[in-house]
């Protein structure tokens, strides 16, 4: 376990106790078939989904009455921490389900729609998906297309959302459309209702173990209780993209602990002219950056958990801490492949696994570039994103 700085000593004995259980399930169920799934770009999503139910790794922070644990974000963190350092894809497919359907459904949903489908979500017997990204701008979100028109009970959704995890196989979608006043509006679509389809999108080189989808929307009639009363505004799946973006800044960490221990047992067994080239000074300055990295990293996310439970995190520092730890840690990963040399390029090893899905962490849900304009708007007053 790399902690080279003993960050983990500064969480709770019970976040402790948290990470130490789901770093076994991890190690124990999901490593043996994590290499397998990512080649043949097939994971069991549901058999996969409801044994994270039974860890309690989907929507950990909800209250006990509709499924959740009410447990800290900290320990949410350190959650997601241990599920990247497998895989990227199985972070997202526990992050997307606690942070963006769980989420917005018990922070704007009705008490209807919380005993509904929260409880079916946490267990995992229910999937959802998040439909906010379209495709010509998911930087833009205030450009979105997506209408919903008031019809007597009804509201009739129209526009199409990429790149939407777990949409081929959801059950129901927390969509965000504009209504006729153009304000955002978060609405429940269940699987099955006319008009709604998720075609699956295909050959993708990263996030293998995670099924990614589009949502259609043509003329989609649902009723309009199905809206989440509480949401608003942009604010509103905003609000969700932080929470989300709070567990990718720890996870990240899990993927460069990983590359990094796999660098590190690859050099240290591998002999070049009679000596490891773990001794050669070129390899230690690479290592160093790696464990250095992540020290950094895991320091920041360990306090950002602590601001978040405190209730005194700002958005400018999750930006600050997605941006810089996903964009390490996809640093590290590409120093770990050259270490590895020609064996880098094997899934026989994770690190190239790894390396290709940080590509995309490092895009979505808000860009390396997206984050920097945000926080320098926040330092500086300016604005420089139009």
């Amino acid at each position: 376990m790399l902690d080279y700085f003993q960050a983990r000593a500064l969480l709770g004995h019970d976040e402790q106790l948290v990470m130490q259980s789901v770093r076994a399930y991890v190690d124990g169920q999901l490593m043996p078939q994590i290499a397998d799934w990512w080649d043949a770009e097939a994971l069991p999503v549901r058999e996969v989904m409801r044994g994270f139910g039974a860890q309690g790794l989907l929507g950990p922070t909800v209250p006990e009455e509709y499924g959740g644990s009410e447990a800290s974000y900290s320990a949410y963190g350190a959650m997601m921490y241990e599920l990247e350092r497998c895989d990227s894809g199985l972070r997202s497919a526990a992050s997307v389900q606690g942070s963006l359907v769980m989420h917005p459904i018990n922070a704007y949903g009705s008490e209807e729609h919380k005993r509904q489908y929260l409880p079916g979500l946490a267990s995992g017997e229910l999937i959802g998906c998040f439909g906010l990204t379209e495709p010509d701008g998911g930087s833009d979100p205030a450009a979105m297309r997506t209408r919903a028109r008031k019809d007597g009970g009804d509201y009739v959704l129209s526009g199409n959302k990429m790149w939407i995890t777990n949409s081929p196989v959801a059950d129901l979608a927390v969509v965000w459309a504009k209504d006729d006043e153009g304000l955002v509006r978060g609405f429940i679509v269940p699987r099955g209702t006319k008009g709604f389809s998720t075609p699956k999108i295909q050959r993708k080189m990263s996030l293998r173990a995670s099924v990614t989808g589009e949502i259609v929307l043509d003329d989609c009639r649902i009723p309009a209780e199905n809206m989440l009363p509480g949401s608003g505004g942009l604010k509103s799946p905003l609000g969700c993209l932080t929470s989300a973006r709070f567990g990718i800044a720890w996870g990240a960490m899990g993927a460069l602990e990983a590359v990094y221990q796999t660098a590190l047992d690859y050099t240290t067994s591998r002999t070049t002219f009679g000596k490891p080239i773990a001794s050669r000074q070129l390899v230690q300055d690479k290592l160093v950056r790696l464990a250095t990295d992540h020290s950094a990293g895991l320091l920041m996310a360990v306090r950002l958990g602590q601001l978040k439970d405190g209730g005194q995190m700002t958005f400018g520092q999750v930006s600050v801490a997605k941006r810089n730890n996903v964009r390490v840690a996809l640093q590290g990963a590409r120093l770990a492949r050259e270490l590895l040399g020609g064996n880098g390029i094997t899934t026989e090893y994770p690190v190239i696994r790894h390396m290709l899905n940080l590509e995309t962490v490092d895009t979505y849900e808000g860009t390396h570039d997206i984050h920097t304009l945000i926080v320098g708007r926040d330092l500086t007053g300016l604005n420089a994103l139009g």
